[in-house]
């Protein structure tokens, strides 16, 4: 039984305030400067996973408060609205890996992927190992966003504008703090942030698989280690979209407690560890880049 949720949450504050600590803590005082960019980095990524628990309604009842709470844009990236929006778009079940109504997929439709210069053909089948994800993912995924935004902002989308005016003010805090507080130069903070972009992919490389059954679509990785902590739980993805608005520390109890009837509702699509992604697939690719169902759906 999923329990019913708190009026504020306490915990994913303290991880909220732990963030922003460890965060500043590193831009001002850590050397040498290749660790503080390393602590940063693993700050911001934590970060970018509790702007992901704000955007379902975390950790208080006031949508406001939720936002204001994570309104730096530490990892500099992605509009805090843009974020919300296209990921509740991908919560979409019935419609993930699709190549374009799912936001977050990494599938191309293949008569895309057969149109494409093989230089963009090996670019994009580098980005499908996971080193490759980590390394080129973060620049791949940016350009990919903020072209297809620039065109919905052409188009007159005034929402997406919006998402991308509010952005300014998030990322001014951000450059403020570098010119006024912090000690770390310009091309540091590119690299932290490149670096939590980076990490964040170890997350969402493996999330969804192209499959005819929506539910078997969703991964669960059974790791209780510290990037399922750093991802708060979200590797244990299938409960995460069977209860969107449960709170992080309650997806490893939820999913042990009846791991049969998870594995069963994802045909078993799971991993044991972090580190057997690694081993599989750090420089192989786990899927093809066209959607390899699509000429039976599209």
């Amino acid at each position: 039984m999923v329990e019913r949720r708190l009026g504020t949450e306490w915990p994913t504050l303290a991880v909220l305030a732990g963030a922003y600590g460890l965060w500043a803590v590193a831009t001002v005082w850590v050397a040498p400067l290749w660790l503080a960019i390393g602590l940063a980095g693993v700050a911001a990524a934590l970060h970018s996973s509790l702007t992901h628990e704000v955007l379902h309604g975390h950790p208080t009842r006031n949508p406001w408060i939720n936002g204001a709470l994570v309104f730096p844009a530490l990892s500099l990236a992605i509009p805090y609205m843009r974020f919300r929006d296209t990921h509740l778009a991908h919560h979409d079940d019935e419609r993930l890996t699709d190549p374009y109504d799912d936001p977050e997929t990494n599938f191309l439709d293949p008569a895309v992927w057969a149109n494409l210069s093989l230089p963009c053909r090996v670019l994009m089948r580098v980005n499908n190992t996971l080193a490759g994800r980590m390394v080129l993912g973060p620049i791949i995924g940016q350009v990919l966003f903020m072209r297809c935004d620039f065109r919905a902002i052409i188009r007159g989308d005034r929402r997406v504008l919006a998402g991308w005016l509010l952005h300014v003010p998030a990322v001014a805090v951000v450059v403020w703090w570098a010119n006024a507080v912090g000690q770390m130069p310009w091309w540091a903070y590119l690299l932290q942030a490149w670096l939590a972009l980076g990490l964040l992919k170890i997350r969402t490389f493996l999330e969804h698989r192209a499959h005819e059954d929506a539910p078997c679509r969703t991964v669960v990785i059974e790791s209780r280690g510290p990037l399922a902590f750093l991802f708060l739980n979200n590797n244990f993805h299938i409960v995460h979209h069977s209860h969107p608005g449960v709170q992080w520390w309650q997806m490893p109890r939820l999913y042990f407690a009846d791991r049969d009837g998870y594995l069963r509702k994802n045909d078993g699509y799971v991993y044991r560890s972090y580190a057997e992604v690694f081993r599989r697939y750090f420089l192989r690719a786990k899927d093809p880049v066209p959607h390899p169902l699509w000429s039976d759906r599209g």
